[in-house]
């Protein structure tokens, strides 16, 4: 039978730390008002809701808890009245005499390793032109194993594919995942710059559109009277909606027993889109199922804390061998003991410094937690407030502070949660700061007060020490951001969950206004610019018509001056062919004339007497004289027809047969 100073000292010692009681009176008090039972005395203290001592453990998860000597099992076993066995030998001998008076509580599995740590496992959406793969692979992966895996699934070479996603930037194919300290669930979409795009790319638009929609979700919690009212996108699948509503209501996935889903919903991983349900609305019923195996489980007022039995003790060896001291059984684990603080003091390079703090954080708490943006708080809020409307989130800002008691509960339990995880890295963009040293305290209070102004800088001052760590979410706004919320430490899973969700039903009434005014904005710009664009090809055609008829004017102006060009040179060497005619002969001169009739094709007639010794070549220039040039016309005799112009130029009248009298006509050439 374990003494009553044993008993106080295992229901006091934990402090803070578990019962928050470190009076002995008050914890007489409370054991007496227990008949002394000390699982209803802790329970009644530490109810269950707030996540630090759980009775519902699943196999695994206690498995991976170690708990104390099976000494002060006994002892607890013997406060409450029950016959205890007495311990194997080999536990008895392995025990020092102090276990006796150590504290009844898990040790912080993330502090010890004697519990080998099961392999992570991440999920991956991966998009590719109207295309989802769904990934599952260990954290110890490379991202080039991602790319063999999706040149099988999408058909795509490796050297031709470019993943693209990682919040860090580009990242190397041989970089390991766990290096990257990603989220559980993930999202990435692949490049193929050199294929070009095919038609059947377009098949699947109307089922991407149907995945991109927003369902509105109406649970009613039937036990507890409630309604839910959630936004879920299509692709999220059946069983993500399940685990967030275990979250809401503490009911396991594999107790809920719901109504409202469609027939077609079959399967818990068929998306909401393919489901079969309403839209944009559906309303769905859920409360806990009643059954045999159900009743077997521990109830909530009897099975909070979980005691070991003897058997189960003897898997387990005192803590105290190990090295771990009694802080860290109840996860507070004093600063001294730590390796590296969260970030170092006046760091220089903000990026440096969150670096350095994503790395501790995994270190401490491991790979499942928020995915912390690397970069100044300036930067963060670019990332979440500035950009198009429908990209927009919440920025959450989270401030740790070593020096509180609450610090590795709230990490371990609450930001490390899947379901916190996972809706942080959908929704918020996470930045966060480490305020332990007072010169990093005053850095962040520095960057507070020019980026959110002074009444965020003296929220932050008026928080004690005990109240931290801080959760600040934040949202833009167009003249100022805002924040909707402060979340402090002492809070449970649940609690969590509900502000953030309550920030989020906030933040999507604000985006949806924004989204409107951003819509209408780009209608007027769009009509502004295509009135523009009207104006701008009314314009060139004005200038193309103008320069057209511009052109035409100056080509009929060169016609025009060329024309009168070769006139004036027709006429110019008229002029001169007239001038160096020989004179028209006397008919009395006394030598053989020869005298020429020309008919014009005008109808007029030429009539010159010509030396009949004259060369024929006079008779050309005097046709050409008259504007019937040698080139253009053909001189002809009317019988027989003869073409005078092919005659040898040199030769005269009479070798023509042009003597005495001959009558020509002039006829075009072809």
């Amino acid at each position: 039978m374990v003494s009553s100073a044993e008993f106080i000292f295992c229901f006091a010692f934990p402090s803070q730390a578990c019962t928050g009681i470190d009076n002995i009176a008050e914890a007489i008090t409370l054991l007496e008002l227990n008949n002394w039972d000390l699982v209803a005395a802790i329970n009644g203290v530490i109810p269950q809701e707030n996540g630090i001592l759980q009775s519902n453990f699943s196999s695994e998860a206690s498995q991976a808890t170690v708990y104390g000597p099976p000494s002060l099992s006994e002892a607890a076993d013997a406060a409450a009245g029950s016959a205890v066995p007495p311990p194997s030998s080999s536990s008895s001998s392995s025990s020092p005499p102090s276990s006796s008076a150590s504290a009844f509580c898990p040790i912080n599995p993330s502090s010890r390793h004697i519990v080998e740590r099961q392999s992570r496992m991440l999920n991956f959406r991966v998009e590719y032109r109207q295309r989802s793969v769904e990934l599952v692979v260990e954290e110890g992966s490379t991202v080039g194993e991602i790319k063999q895996i999706l040149e099988t699934e999408l058909g795509v070479p490796v050297s031709k594919m470019q993943l693209k996603g990682w919040k860090s930037g580009d990242v190397s194919d041989s970089m390991v995942l766990r290096s990257l300290h990603l989220p559980k669930n993930n999202s990435l979409y692949v490049l193929t710059p050199d294929i070009a795009p095919t038609a059947s790319t377009s098949k699947n638009s109307a089922l991407q559109d149907s995945l991109n929609q927003n369902f509105l979700l109406v649970i009613s919690h039937r036990e507890a009277q409630r309604d839910y009212n959630l936004n879920f996108p299509g692709s999220r699948t059946i069983q993500e909606v399940k685990r967030n509503i275990s979250d809401l209501t503490n009911i396991p996935v594999r107790h809920q027993q719901w109504e409202g889903w469609p027939a077609s919903a079959s399967d818990d991983s068929m998306t909401l889109a393919l489901s079969g349900i309403s839209y944009p609305c559906h309303h769905l019923s859920v409360c806990r199922r009643s059954s045999p195996a159900n009743a077997q489980e521990p109830t909530e007022e009897c099975a909070d804390v979980h005691m070991i039995s003897d058997s189960e003790g003897d898997d387990y060896e005192d803590a105290s061998e190990f090295g771990v001291d009694d802080s860290e059984m109840f996860g507070v684990g004093s600063s001294s003991c730590r390796k590296s603080p969260m970030m170092p003091e006046n760091s220089e390079n903000e990026t440096d410094a969150l670096i350095h703090f994503t790395s501790e954080f995994s270190s401490r708490y491991g790979e499942t937690h928020p995915m912390f943006f690397i970069g100044s708080l300036e930067a963060a809020s670019q990332e979440a407030f500035h950009g198009k409307a429908r990209d927009r989130k919440l920025l959450a800002i989270y401030l740790h502070n070593d020096d509180s008691v609450l610090s590795n509960v709230f990490c371990s339990q609450m930001m490390c949660a899947d379901s916190i995880v996972s809706y942080l890295s959908q929704n918020f963009i996470t930045w966060a700061w480490d305020v332990t040293k007072e010169a990093n305290k005053s850095r962040l209070l520095t960057m507070c007060t020019r980026h959110f102004g002074s009444v965020v800088t003296q929220t932050i001052r008026t928080y004690t020490t005990d109240q931290f760590p801080l959760l600040l979410i934040v949202m833009g706004k167009r003249t100022s951001n805002e924040v909707l919320n402060v979340i402090q430490g002492n809070t449970t899973v649940d609690e969590l969950m509900m502000r953030l969700m309550g920030a989020m039903e906030i933040f999507t009434a604000q985006q949806q206004e924004d989204i409107k005014d951003e819509d209408e904005r780009e209608a007027r710009e769009m009509v502004k610019r295509e009135q523009d664009e009207a104006y701008r090809l009314s314009l060139e055609a004005d200038r193309k018509k103008r320069e057209a008829q511009e052109r035409e004017e100056a080509e009929q102006f060169r016609l025009e001056q060329m024309r009168k060009e070769q006139e004036e040179e027709k006429e110019a060497i008229r002029l001169s062919l007239e001038q160096a005619l020989p004179p028209e002969p006397d008919e009395e001169s006394g030598e053989q004339i020869s005298k020429l009739r020309i008919r014009t094709p005008s109808g007029e007639f030429l009539e010159r007497r010509f030396l009949g010794s004259c060369k024929l070549q006079v008779l050309f220039d005097f046709v050409a004289s008259k504007g019937y040039p040698f080139e253009e016309f053909k001189l002809l005799t009317t019988f027989p027809r003869r073409n005078i112009t092919q005659l040898d130029p040199g030769s005269t009248l009479l070798e023509a047969k042009l003597f005495p009298q001959e009558t020509l006509f002039l006829e075009a050439k072809e």
